[in-house]
């Protein structure tokens, strides 16, 4: 058994209703003026109003700043740092989506350990420490309530990443309460988001473990079994609690054992095209399995037992990596996301650019089962075309 390093964060409450008990976890944290970091999305809902109501209620004095966008840039994180510090806040909260917590991530790293933001891009390059930390999502998929990543966009096409330890945060709340309102598209795709995580834990080439194993796989079979109910009937709180735990617990995984080419193709779509990023995994997963399976067949036969219907699955890991692909095309089409970059405004003139921008992500890359040329990506991204 190869040596590994399984880091997460400590605690995690899943609870419907748990938001209720925010104050106390703060003070627990030792906040006294907690900062929220949140979207206008959820400031126009009234969920934001739920965050304020819950602290007002355990008289714990608080602010927020919700003008975070989706992949957001260095000024949101600038100007979420300059409001946190103005209130002289001594503890962060992140409520929302992954873009809403890595912020809040960046947010308490800074104001805790004083570092510009330009000094803490790469991994590992964060020296200071942050100030508490609690992250609460309200989409089931992203998983970065327990990852040590924040995604920052520097350029017209281009973004960052910072990874440190120091970005884990003290406590995740999954409250199922939170994303009960959810539409439908959302819901399937930041599921698959999230199953796209356990997949490409599971299959990671260098950090794969026992741990991630483990987390990836009950991952997976939550969020496979709740995904079309919680798509289809989102006011289901037991599958809405489900899938919140199964996105957490990929993240848990793929934070100890990353992901691969289904996201490194993902991200030039989400670049170029601003399409969701959960969308962009959806297009290109089922045809960077089936590019993987050379290689990881025998993986996919395994995680094919927490997807296909046991009466249907049969034969050797070929046969059963086969069925799996071929679920998850099936499931993709039952929630009615697209499918075909060509009908998603995408040019196919732009499918060679593509590809060089896909050969950027050497990061998420060298974790694929097979190694990924630029032609492989270029023939991937000719296969999710029409």
């Amino acid at each position: 058994m190869q040596n590994f390093l399984f880091q997460s964060c400590p605690r995690i409450v899943s609870e419907a209703g748990g938001l209720q008990r925010l104050a106390d976890f703060c003070r627990q944290l030792g906040m006294k003026r907690p900062f929220i970091v949140t979207d206008p999305g959820l400031a126009q809902l009234g969920l934001l109003q739920n965050v304020h109501q819950a602290l007002n209620d355990g008289g714990l004095p608080h602010a927020s700043y919700s003008e975070v966008e989706a992949d957001p840039a260095e000024h949101i994180v600038e100007a979420a740092l300059a409001a946190a510090n103005a209130w002289g806040a001594d503890g962060i909260i992140g409520f929302g989506g992954g873009s809403s917590m890595d912020t809040a991530k960046l947010v308490a790293l800074m104001a805790g350990g004083g570092e510009p933001l330009s000094a803490l891009y790469g991994v590992d390059q964060a020296k200071g420490q942050r100030l508490p930390l609690v992250l609460i999502p309200t989409t089931a998929g992203t998983g970065s309530e327990v990852t040590a990543v924040a995604i920052v966009t520097t350029g017209a096409t281009t973004k960052m990443g910072v990874v440190a330890p120091q970005l884990f945060g003290d406590l995740a709340l999954l409250d199922a309460e939170l994303t009960l309102g959810l539409p439908p598209a959302i819901t399937a795709m930041t599921g698959i988001d999230a199953m796209v995580h356990a997949i490409e834990a599971y299959t990671s080439a260098i950090k794969k473990n026992p741990y991630s194993d483990m987390l990836a796989r009950e991952a997976l079979r939550l969020l496979a079994s709740n995904i079309e109910t919680a798509t289809h009937r989102g006011d289901d709180r037991d599958a809405r609690q489900a899938m919140l735990l199964g996105a957490c617990l990929a993240g848990q995984a793929f934070a100890n054992a990353p992901v691969a080419a289904v996201h490194a193709l993902a991200y030039p779509l989400g670049g170029h095209y601003h399409l969701p990023h959960g969308l962009s995994n959806s297009l290109m997963l089922p045809h960077v399995l089936r590019f993987n399976a050379a290689e990881a067949a025998p993986l996919y036969a395994e995680l094919a037992e927490l997807l296909v219907d046991p009466q249907r699955l049969s034969g050797d890991s070929e046969s059963r990596c086969a069925q799996f692909i071929g679920d998850i095309e099936q499931l993709i089409a039952r929630l009615q996301l697209p499918t075909k970059l060509a009908k998603l405004d995408v040019p196919e003139a732009d499918l060679p650019m593509l590809a060089s921008d896909a050969m950027l992500q050497q990061r998420l890359l060298v974790n694929n089962p097979r190694p990924v040329s630029e032609a492989d990506a270029l023939a991937l991204y000719q296969a999710a075309y029409a």
